[in-house]
């Protein structure tokens, strides 16, 4: 499983990294960094990825099997 990132529509509320901090991480700039882009989501991580794909505001997110 991995995650796209939209960082055209992310508005850099922080939700994600809040769900998911080993995934994602947010600037004081509202910049997103997400460490796993391109890459599958260890499996230890999947549940908060599912998570922080969820909770997103602007669905900037989106999971890919």
């Amino acid at each position: 499983m991995r995650i796209e990132a939209d960082y055209n529509a992310c508005e850099g509320h922080g939700l994600c990294e809040d769900a998911a901090p080993k995934i994602f991480t947010v600037d004081d700039d509202g910049i997103l960094t997400h460490h796993f882009e391109g890459q599958d989501i260890p499996a230890e991580l999947q549940e908060s990825a599912r998570d922080s794909v969820a909770i997103c505001p602007v669905i900037a997110l989106r999971l890919v099997p």
